[in-house]
């Protein structure tokens, strides 16, 4: 493709509802939460709904994670989807006619509700437990909006970068253990992870079949 360029399509205006959050993957982490805990705390909104695609995934999801670890009693809603995105392609050179290619991505919404949601939904997940959400406790973010943990102080000491293998919510093993506390707690967490996101997946798989 490279005697080839895209062609750059306008954006549709869609309407966008104020409790709507799209996240790209440009956006910035810190960005996100402060507009849905002003939405949720301030503006009294009880809904707050997330939605992305592609790279913006494990974004989105390390977002909500956060977030429920900041507010308590959100209820947690995922649904996991898929869209085809036609690309038109033009020639560089003479003699070349113009490309059209599909691409499948992945898209994912993530409902977050002070009222209780539908139970007996695949993507449900009740509130975390108390004891587990701290709203006092801060986060570092670097530039692609991964959390590092929190934040001791100015001096940059304690500030604890993930390192090795990543579970669906974009978040490292050891900056989990930073957040949630002990190693056994930290590997339950992601055994929840890792098997939340494949059932989710694999129920969309089938039902493309359906």
């Amino acid at each position: 493709m490279d005697r080839y360029q895209r062609v750059e399509k306008p954006k549709a205006e869609t309407p966008i509802d104020e409790n709507e959050i799209r996240i790209t993957s440009q956006g910035r982490m810190r960005s996100y939460i402060t507009y849905a805990m002003t939405l949720l705390q301030e503006r009294g909104s009880n809904e707050i709904v997330f939605k992305a695609m592609g790279r913006a995934i494990n974004k989105t999801v390390t977002i909500v994670e956060l977030i429920k670890r900041r507010i308590v009693g959100l209820h947690q809603n995922t649904v996991i989807g898929s869209t085809d995105i036609t690309d038109t392609w033009e020639p560089l050179e003479e003699g070349l006619l113009p490309l059209e290619t599909t691409r499948h991505v992945s898209m994912i919404t993530i409902t977050l509700s002070k009222k209780e949601l539908n139970r007996s939904s695949v993507g449900y997940q009740p509130p975390l437990p108390a004891e587990q959400v701290k709203p006092l406790i801060e986060f570092d973010y670097d530039g692609e909006g991964s959390p590092n943990g929190p934040r001791r102080g100015r001096s940059g000491r304690g500030r604890s970068r993930g390192r090795g293998i990543l579970c669906h919510y974009g978040i490292s093993c050891y900056t989990c253990a930073s957040t949630h506390g002990h190693d056994t707690y930290k590997l339950l967490f992601h055994m929840h992870c890792i098997g939340f996101i494949f059932l989710l997946y694999s129920l969309h798989f089938l039902r493309s079949f359906a």
